[in-house]
């Protein structure tokens, strides 16, 4: 028996999720919403049970792709269409998985029958699913970069084209989009953002009884789903027939001159890339009038508007947290013409939103809460408590660096730095730079993106094989070759190519993939020098930043004190790592094993989870240890020396960034990256415009994959190539 969905009006709070879906319901030219929280929400449940209020659809009868029998696709795969032939159906939600192939968003292609029959065979995908009604992607941040480059494009166009080797496929694919995601798995790229047309944020709410009362309709609707449902059936048929109501006052709603200047002052204050956004306004705007049963777009649309179209196309980097200011908005608003819109009366509610003035199925007024759902757990940092230290000995005399502290270069290696035995409150990073390309060596086999070599659905055609399962993209040449010398053989009369299954053959391809980025910072005393510190959360920073523009996973370890500890398990939030660390403090001895050790802990843990996703090891560190033992043998520098071979010996492809400073050098980060076969760069190295920056390849042991080179690329310029010694060297 197929489930009852929970009825859409009986969500508690959800407001702007609220409204922002309906909009859409009245209007889809608005280009869809993205729903951003955190989990447990209800976002999915109000998705679901929007789809039940959405008005019949009527479809051509036996056609796949729901075309219109008052105006049918003329260029409808299933065309063309007899008149008459009519059916009326519930509008559909389609749900898009995270992990679907293209071929199942877009559609296939028979290529075998298209060559050998020249017919144009069309398996329909999810797209043809969803046109003329609803297409939910939950963790739309999550989707490979390609889906959601062709679902946002179908969305825009609204068509979808399907093409292999000349046999090309076109259908009509007009939807309402609705997107969900958890913030702290990962950002959509700006550029992807802005093609959706509203956002809205969601957080479950901290009220005792609002929770509450989520809890007993959820149980109830549990027990008896159809009862539970028939109790707010009175509520449902009002909120549908408020929708039709709206849909047929749209096209007589006035966008006048004085709120069409508004819209274009508040996206040029704002300063909005493109002129998508006031688009998107002017058609939200033109909605929530509909909605308020006005035909005539009033300042308070504008301003709703731009709560919703505006906050999730201001983000510059992706460090960025969306929003706007609102307070800037107003003002914006009041100078611009059309200023006294302001005073007209709200006849729905103060937000303009589908409440009303008695807040909707809750009773009269009350005040509907934020959220359905229990809470997520913030990702906050942990806080860091003062290490206990062994007494320090005295400061050596010696240079010092620029801001007056004493160097710790200068200090005897293996031995406890004076004045680092305190914890120090957190530096504030310098401003990131771009930096060079680091990557892994080989050819991977993991997810998409724009790291290392690997082979790819996507990418340059290196050459061709048999089919593993389902054909996937065609090699034209190598399947005619395969099958050229059977014609004769196979009784081929006429010009048509006769073709066998064994004949196929895949392209293969090579592209980019996506590694997983893992940094172990040293943060000891050796470090705390507040102008060198911020040297090095500067560089940090640049490289994360780099990991979310090549989309990789990036995890981060810290060391200090006695120990070492994961700041961040490995995720796709880059925001994430830039908050941990921005609150990370410095301070106590410099435990450089502990950290090795909880990295490989850390990657064995991973490789289990993941094992086609290569990892990438940075060390951020002068290459100083400390610690209890004393000798060649026993000490922490041949603790950290065993831990890195540890790691060089399952082919971990590693880059330490050398943060030693000062005139005098002792070296010890280059020593770490020979253990670790991999290269050592310093802060300046790591630059892309450095004059200085090197290509190195070091030499490296990969299991089961023969020995391996990691280092960071070269923008094409000539570079001097060290293959024996990871030690930085500089050119004129």
């Amino acid at each position: 028996m197929a489930s009852v969905p929970y009825p859409f009006t009986a969500v508690v709070g959800m407001a702007d999720m609220r409204l922002g879906l309906l909009l859409n319901a009245i209007s889809p030219a608005i280009g869809g919403v993205l729903v951003r929280g955190e989990k447990g929400t209800a976002k999915s449940t109000m998705v679901r049970g929007l789809a039940t209020l959405m008005p019949d659809v009527a479809v051509v009868t036996g056609c796949r792709f729901a075309c219109d029998p008052a105006a049918p696709d003329p260029a409808c795969p299933d065309g063309p269409h007899e008149a008459g032939a009519a059916e009326d159906r519930p509008t559909r939600m389609v749900e898009l998985p995270v992990g679907a192939s293209e071929d199942r968003l877009v559609g296939a292609l028979d290529i075998e029958r298209a060559l050998a029959e020249g017919v144009k065979a069309f398996e329909p995908g999810l797209l043809a699913d969803a046109h003329r009604g609803i297409l939910y992607v939950d963790e739309v941040n999550l989707l490979h970069d390609h889906l959601v480059d062709v679902l946002l494009d179908a969305a825009a166009m609204g068509a979808s084209y399907v093409e292999r080797e000349g046999v090309s496929v076109r259908h009509a694919a007009r939807f309402l989009l609705v997107g969900t995601m958890n913030p702290e798995e990962g950002e959509l790229r700006p550029q992807l953002l802005d093609r959706f047309g509203l956002t809205v944020e969601v957080a479950a709410s901290r009220e005792p009884d609002e929770r509450v009362q989520v809890v007993r309709r959820r149980l109830a609707h549990d027990a008896d789903p159809a009862g539970f449902t028939a109790r707010w059936a009175a509520e449902e048929t009002d909120l549908r027939g408020r929708i039709a109501a709206a849909r047929e006052l749209l096209p007589g709603v006035v966008l006048g001159d004085a709120a069409l200047r508004q819209i274009a002052a508040t996206c040029a204050a704002f300063e909005v890339d493109g002129m998508r956004a006031d688009i998107v306004m002017a058609r939200t705007a033109t909605a929530l009038a509909a909605w308020a049963g006005r035909t005539e777009v009033l300042t308070e649309d504008v301003r709703q508007a731009a709560l919703l179209a505006l906050p999730h196309r201001r983000r510059r980097n992706p460090f960025d947290a969306p929003g706007l200011d609102e307070d800037r908005l107003d003002e914006i608003l009041a100078e611009s013409d059309g200023a006294d819109g302001d005073d007209d009366p709200e006849p729905d509610g103060p937000d303009g939103g589908p409440e009303g003035p008695d807040g909707g199925p809750d009773g009269p007024g009350g005040q509907p809460p934020r959220d359905e759902g229990g809470p997520g757990p913030q990702d906050q940092a942990p806080p860091a408590g003062p290490e206990q230290q062994a007494p320090q000995l005295p400061e050596p005399a010696g240079p010092a660096d620029a801001d007056g502290a004493p160097d710790p270069a200068q200090e005897p290696a293996g031995q406890p730095v004076a004045g680092g035995g305190g914890e120090q409150a957190a530096v504030v990073a310098a401003d990131p730079f771009t930096t060079r390309r680091l990557d892994v060596p080989g050819l991977g086999e993991g997810a998409d993106g724009r790291r290392s070599r690997a082979r790819t659905a996507h990418g340059r055609t290196t050459g061709s094989r048999r089919p593993r399962g389902a054909l996937g993209k065609l090699h034209l040449a190598a399947t005619v070759r395969a099958a050229a010398p059977h014609q004769r053989a196979r009784g081929r009369g006429g010009p048509g190519l006769v073709l066998r299954r064994d004949d196929l053959r895949e392209a293969v391809r090579e592209g980019r993939e996506g590694n997983l980025v893992l940094f172990v910072v040293d943060a000891s005393g050796s470090m705390a020098a507040r102008q060198r510190m911020s040297a090095v959360k500067g560089a940090v920073l640049s490289l994360l930043l780099d990991a979310y523009q090549r989309r990789d996973k990036i995890g981060m370890i810290t060391f200090r004190g006695r120990d070492a500890e994961l700041a961040l398990p490995p995720t796709s939030s880059v925001e994430a790592g830039a908050a941990r660390l921005a609150t990370l403090p410095t301070g106590g001895r410099t435990p450089l094993s502990a950290g090795l050790l909880k990295a490989h802990e850390v990657l064995r843990v991973e490789r289990l989870r993941d094992a086609s996703r290569r990892p990438l090891l940075v060390v951020v560190t002068d290459g100083r240890a400390t610690g209890r033992g004393a000798g060649a043998a026993d000490g922490p520098l041949a603790r950290a020396s065993r831990a890195a071979r540890l790691l060089a010996s399952e082919g971990v492809a590693s880059v330490v960034v050398d943060c030693e400073s000062g005139p005098v050098r002792l070296g010890l980060a280059a020593e770490l990256a020979r253990d670790l076969r991999g290269t050592a760069v310093t802060l300046d190295e790591l630059r892309a415009d450095s004059v200085s920056a090197l290509v190195r390849d070091v030499r490296g042991t990969g299991a089961g994959r023969g020995a391996q080179h990691a280092r960071p690329e070269t923008d094409g310029r000539s570079a001097q190539t060290s293959r024996h010694t990871p030690h930085s060297r500089k050119v004129a």
